[in-house]
């Protein structure tokens, strides 16, 4: 808490030129004038907590249909949304899916998530939603942007899944809300809140290749104030990842993480959070030597690793005003990302990232039986970046990006008719400013069926590694590129069944990207630099969930994507045509015992593979695979539980990245406790 305390006055002040200070200034006064109500109106009650069961409330795409699990906090910039009136395509993962699936690591639990696909190597685990590349997808943590500048990516593998998390997941362009980063959605993972399961509670589980996993939590306080404090710690000797490969890629992982509230009056509220992350590795190098048999594949590397140090920290303040229905909200963060890698003569290269953000929210709700939601935000944010190479082969002059977006969002809830307008003016330091746009409805069909459709825009800046590159002679940056720019629509249906239970969601969506930018490796030198398309991606899928109880003890989430994704006619790599997934749950009559069953398949995709001697990379295309996970539970006593799972129970041999291979089959078993 006191870093993100010291991080307040500089993330408010210096930075901010003249010409930005006035623009605040004014588009401050008028999102104040704009949000105060002309009329004075009762507003629809707003508490967080679910509508009573009636005609008019829905549970769409959702991988859980319990109540806990339905409440947005990523689609909308005015506070949370119930997910039946949000127009767009979204998943949540309650925290019941987290712990029924005994899901460790994050990035596998959002492989059962429609249009995700997930690619993993060591130190760098990617997400592509809808065939968008890694660094288009926003993740939020507790609020916090944690992608590291250099890359523009955050590192999926490194979010362990924390006692009683959940995640939701936003499919398809949310720049007209946040901007550059969230072209392709937006992942937001929650930590617990603080009010929830109070008093002490952990787990201890251990496995094959010497894996140990470990997290605690311990929660106080009462209506007024709340404090939660997490621990996670993994550790595992590891597989070798390399074809034919001997030597183990291991891997240790410590977070630890805090959140706070505190209710000053009853309409004044203050909150921080704090999240520290350090991961060491082992990797392995790919094969140099143009003369050798296995040049330009993985090989055992002995001695090489890498580790990476984040620090993370927001504090916020949330005033009421007119019972509820005017909201006024600021908040600041900052984000402070190392990353090193190693070799066995000692370190050789390393990258420090700085994000500094501060927002203001104010929004204003008003209507009875018809809602109108209008909200008004500003945002600044400013990036710093620096090499610090050990050898001097690349830059290590500090740059820094600096951008403030202006947000107007208006939303229209009844009982048979939704619509939202979202619209964001990005103003930048370094490029052309932006405007993005997002427009969706939905009307309700019948009883148990509704209709939706959205169209809307996004934007990608260029990151630091595109523009300046890092290693010279290796990757020389480009100073000239262009954002990226892309337009995508979807249409789709949610049908309720069997009163409620059941749930089943179709959508089409379609997108088009210009000015992607990708690498190049121009004659003589074939040295590798990034630069814009002239050519349009376009991207088109079917995403299919289902969700519901079988009956009182079986219950289904299953989930199906279909996905084209080509540049000027040729596939695009790391993108299967085919995903899919299903989970099992049983639960005994009296929750005393459960078990889960997850099967998952991974459609053949193509790779890039630098195995000719001119590094010009050639096409390999990856082997499909099917992933079958098993896992059980049964009470002890009141408050302790034995587990065991076994994950990968064919043992296929896999890749999803060329010339990685992938762990085989596992077992684990451990004990949870609550106090």
């Amino acid at each position: 808490m006191g870093l993100a305390l010291a991080a307040l006055p500089v993330a408010l002040d210096g930075g901010i030129d003249v010409k930005y200070r006035s623009l605040l200034c004014g588009v401050a006064c008028a999102a104040l004038a704009w949000s105060v109500p002309v009329v004075g109106q009762d507003a629809a009650e707003s508490d967080g907590q679910l509508p009573a069961e009636e005609e008019c409330c829905w549970t769409p795409v959702a991988s859980s249909i319990r109540p806990p699990d339905t409440i947005l906090v990523s689609a909308t910039r005015s506070g949370t949304l119930n997910q039946e009136e949000y127009l767009g395509s979204a998943t949540i993962i309650g925290s019941d899916d987290i712990v029924n699936r005994q899901t460790r690591d994050i990035a596998d639990v959002l492989r059962d998530v429609p249009g995700v696909a997930v690619s993993s190597v060591p130190g760098q685990t990617q997400l592509r939603l809808r065939g968008s590349e890694g660094n288009h997808v926003l993740v939020l943590v507790d609020g916090i942007e944690v992608s590291d500048p250099f890359g523009g990516e955050f590192d999926i593998g490194t979010l362990q899944a924390e006692m009683y998390s959940s995640v939701e997941v936003l499919r398809g362009p949310q720049s007209s809300l946040y901007g550059s980063d969230a072209i392709g959605g937006v992942v937001s993972y929650r930590s617990t809140e603080t009010s929830r399961w109070r008093g002490l509670s952990g787990r201890v589980e251990a496995g094959s290749f010497g894996t140990i996993n470990g997290s605690a939590r311990y929660a106080i306080g009462n209506r007024d104030w709340g404090l939660a404090l997490n621990g996670t710690v993994v550790s595992t000797n590891g597989t070798p990842n390399a074809r034919e490969g001997e030597r183990n890629i291991g891997r240790d992982s410590y977070t630890v993480s805090g959140k706070g509230d505190v209710a000053v009056a009853d309409n004044f509220e203050l909150r921080a959070v704090g999240r520290y992350i350090l991961t060491e590795g082992d990797f392995n190098d790919s094969d140099s030597d143009t003369a050798s048999p296995t040049f330009g594949l993985i090989i055992d590397s002995p001695g090489t690793r890498f580790e990476n140090e984040a620090v993370y920290g927001l504090i916020g303040a949330k005033l009421s005003a007119l019972n509820g229905s005017w909201t006024h909200d600021v908040s600041a963060q900052f984000a402070d990302i190392g990353r090193a890698s190693f070799n066995a003569l000692g370190r050789s290269s390393g990258s420090e990232g700085h994000r500094l953000k501060a927002s203001y929210v104010s929004s204003y709700e008003f209507g009875y039986r018809s809602r109108h939601t209008i909200a008004g935000a500003i945002d600044w944010e400013r990036e710093r970046f620096r090499n610090n190479d050990p050898f001097g082969v690349a830059s290590t002059i500090r740059q820094e990006i600096e951008n403030v977006g202006l947000v107007g969002e208006y939303r229209f809830n009844d009982n048979v008719f939704d619509a939202s307008v979202s619209i964001r003016h990005d103003i930048n330091d370094r490029f052309a400013d932006e405007t993005t746009f997002k427009v969706a409805a939905g009307a309700k069909l019948s009883r148990d069926i509704r209709a939706r459709a959205s169209v809307g825009s996004g934007i990608k800046n260029p990151g630091f590694f595109e523009l300046f590159g890092f290693f010279d002679g290796r990757f020389v940056g480009n100073e000239e590129l262009q954002p990226e720019n892309s337009t995508e629509w979807e249409i789709g249906a949610d049908w309720q069944l069997d009163g409620r239970r059941t749930m089943l969601s179709a959508v089409y969506f379609q997108s088009e990207l210009e000015n992607e930018i990708f690498t190049t490796f121009p004659a003589p030198d074939f040295i590798a630099t990034p630069g814009n398309r002239d050519t349009v991606s376009r991207r088109k899928g079917v995403e299919v969930s289902f969700a519901g109880e079988l009956d009182r003890q079986f219950s289904i989430d299953a989930a199906y994507t279909y996905l084209d994704s080509q540049e000027n006619g040729v596939e695009e790599v790391r993108r299967p045509n085919h995903i899919a997934s299903a989970a099992l749950n049983w639960q005994h009559p009296n929750d005393i015992v459960s078990a889960t069953l997850v099967v998952r398949y991974n459609g053949e995709t193509d790779d890039l593979a630098f195995t000719d001697p001119s590094f010009v990379p050639v096409r390999e295309t990856l082997d499909d695979y099917t992933l079958v996970n098993f896992n059980a539970s049964v009470e002890l006593t009141d408050g302790l539980d034995m587990f065991a799972r076994v994950e990968n129970i064919l043992g296929e041999t896999y890749e999803q990245v060329f010339s990685f291979v992938s762990p085989g089959r596992s077992a684990t078993i451990g004990v949870s406790a609550r106090f």
